[in-house]
């Protein structure tokens, strides 16, 4: 079986939109993403849908949203995916497969979330469930306390490290500047992160306001496509590798300072790739919350265990750095509507390769790297991609 191509995209800005519903924001994408494919409806097999919900509308069925919301869809095939905040990448593969096993030669995916239109307490509580509610249902916080939790068990085993989760923040922030998509495009230095005020207050834990990802709105889409009709299109970025691990969905059952799935989902991609860390030109990685850029550091090996912090002290992660990390600004900046980000994710590592990042490219990118995960480290899938043509 041989992977397809990502052949063209679209993606809706982020944040508070006045698109009502998720069948409003996945119409936003679907004919662009096909037109910047140089692709249309007729040639379209199948549709893989990522919308997490879970609460936030009581329309489910997102599946048949799609066609909905664009006529000339409305009798392609359609499955919905769910797997928590990486419900865009689970339906990224589910379209890969699909292709990569002959049933279909162009794919459509579409990732789609609307959040800002549910109160903030019940926002908490839906995200909530993606962790294991029979022993985690009255962490304080919310799902962000899962997440303080993790931080505070982190700094009593390798000290405080609130200073560097405040510089990886401030980092993604000024990244976000340059992105014209982003929902959060402002500035904030580390000072102004690593002190605990009336704008910057303790969420969960250790955790401050700029620690955590934006609730946000926004719908992005990929259009996926067999090497060979990729060949006479306009773009073309294959997958060098990818892969899918999971761990135990109770945080009881693991090591909650090491996010051992992700660990051996970049692994498992570099064998495949035949590269290392040192390899790859950028990272879009999964900063939910900052300790999770910092353990992911950790996982995708370039620091030790423990050591994370060394790499944004040291200005690797910067984006003129050593391995530039979110030069999108990440969920941090750009923001987290739960199905879209999987997907927004490679459009972004997409951008970059094909040196149509505007402000945000980084030079002489060559190979991406992309780290997606739902839950507290549960599903891990992590992607290699270079540029074909």
């Amino acid at each position: 079986m041989t992977d397809p191509h990502i052949v063209g995209w679209a993606h809706t800005p982020f944040g508070r939109s006045d698109a009502p519903d998720t069948e409003a924001l996945m119409a936003q994408v679907t004919g662009p993403a096909l037109d910047h494919a140089g692709l249309g409806p007729e040639d379209v097999d199948g549709l893989f849908v990522g919308v997490f919900n879970n609460g936030f509308s009581d329309q489910d069925f997102q599946g048949a949203l799609v066609g909905m919301g664009n006529e000339a869809l409305s009798r392609v095939p359609a499955t919905r995916f769910e797997n928590a905040c990486a419900t865009g990448t689970a339906a990224l593969h589910g379209a890969m497969d699909f292709i990569a096993s002959g049933r279909g030669r162009v794919a459509l995916v579409v990732g789609a979330e609307k959040m800002t239109a549910t109160p903030g307490v019940e926002v908490g509580d839906i995200l909530l469930g993606a962790s294991y509610r029979k022993e985690e249902a009255d962490v304080g916080g919310g799902f962000a306390g899962l997440f303080g939790q993790i931080a505070a068990t982190y700094f009593q085993r390798h000290g405080d490290q609130s200073e560097a989760l405040a510089m990886i923040a401030a980092k993604n922030h000024q990244n976000g500047v340059h992105n014209p998509l982003a929902h959060m495009q402002r500035d904030f230095d580390v000072a102004f992160c690593n002190t605990v005020s009336d704008k910057n207050p303790l969420v969960a834990g250790p955790l401050r306001r700029t620690d955590c990802s934006l609730v946000s709105d926004g719908a992005a889409a990929l259009v996926l496509a067999a090497p060979e009709v990729a060949a006479d299109l306009h773009r073309a970025i294959r997958f060098r590798a990818r892969s899918h691990t999971n761990e135990p969905l109770a945080l009881s059952r693991r090591d909650i300072t090491r996010f051992e799935g992700a660990k051996r989902a970049w692994d498992q991609a570099y064998a495949a790739a035949g590269v290392t860390v040192d390899d790859l030109s950028l990272v879009e990685t999964h900063d939910c919350f900052t300790i999770a850029e910092l353990l992911e550091y950790e996982a995708m090996g370039l620091t030790a265990p423990g050591q994370g912090a060394q790499a944004i002290r040291e200005g690797w992660t910067l984006k003129d750095g050593r391995l530039p990390v979110n030069p999108s600004g990440g969920l941090k900046s750009k923001g987290h509507p739960i199905g879209a980000t999987g997907v927004s994710m490679h459009v972004m590592a997409a951008m970059q390769l094909m040196g149509e990042a505007q402000a945000m490219q980084v030079r002489d990118a060559e190979l991406a790297g992309v780290f997606n995960m739902g839950g507290a480290a549960v599903a891990s899938y992590a992607s290699i991609l270079e540029r074909v043509a």
